[in-house]
């Protein structure tokens, strides 16, 4: 009896423990208790956005890509302006940035070609704050080294004389409060076998870039301050 009584003494014992581990329960079914679903994840759009280039190059007869002069300078409004759509959160802005030669076939031939381009160009809000700074460093030897030959020109075959060579592809994070952004040149480095020189000056074109993109997730328009909306 005393065996009986406390082999039923364990058994009550036993019991908390096994229901402390049951799984919660979902309703009176008795299912497992449902973990929240993740949020989605946001839909974003990448495009070529609207971008006013004053001073272009011309498009590659190869690549059709255009190609967008970068002239040095301190006033944004006179940069290549990026004109950024309604969107929620940071936008991503990429190009491709590439230095500027001038091709001689008799100086690749005789051997007098070489030259090594630094430019270094800023990406800028419309009230001249600095957002970020982009480089593009290559060596110039022959021909093989250009990225394009660019159409419109008066030489053999019908092109310029400029042309882009070496190419850095840039990503810059744009912040959520801009709705517009402008690339200008800051200075050029040349390295060559009879000297060096650095351009600094502005109104002088410096760098190129092609393939402009934004990827942004798409949001309502922003409200247009007082004072500032159409006039009737």
């Amino acid at each position: 009896m005393r065996t009986l009584l406390a082999a039923g003494f364990i058994a009550l014992l036993a019991i908390p423990v096994v229901a402390q581990t049951r799984r919660p329960q979902d309703g009176a079914r008795g299912r497992p208790a449902r973990r929240p679903a993740p949020p989605p994840a946001p839909v974003l759009k990448t495009v070529a956005p609207e971008m006013i280039c004053p001073a272009p190059l011309g498009t590659g007869v190869n690549t059709n890509q255009a190609f967008c002069d970068v002239m040095t300078g301190r006033d944004p409004a006179a940069g290549i302006l990026i004109k950024l759509p309604p969107h929620k959160g940071p936008v991503t802005l990429t190009f491709d940035l590439h230095n500027r030669h001038t091709y001689s076939a008799e100086q690749v031939k005789a051997g007098r070609a070489f030259t090594r381009y630094t430019a270094t160009i800023g990406v800028l809000t419309m009230d001249n704050t600095l957002i970020s700074r982009a480089v593009v460093q290559n060596e110039f030897r022959t021909a093989a080294d250009l990225v394009d030959r660019v159409g419109g020109g008066a030489g053999l075959g019908g092109v310029k004389a400029v042309a882009p060579t070496g190419t850095e592809s840039i990503s810059i994070p744009i912040p959520d409060t801009e709705d517009e952004v402008s690339i200008l040149g800051e200075k050029l480095m040349v390295e060559r076998a009879d000297g060096n020189a650095t351009y600094t000056q502005a109104g002088r074109p410096i760098a190129d870039i092609s393939n402009v993109m934004i990827e942004y997730q798409p949001g309502p328009p922003r409200p247009v301050p007082k004072g500032k909306g159409p006039t009737k």
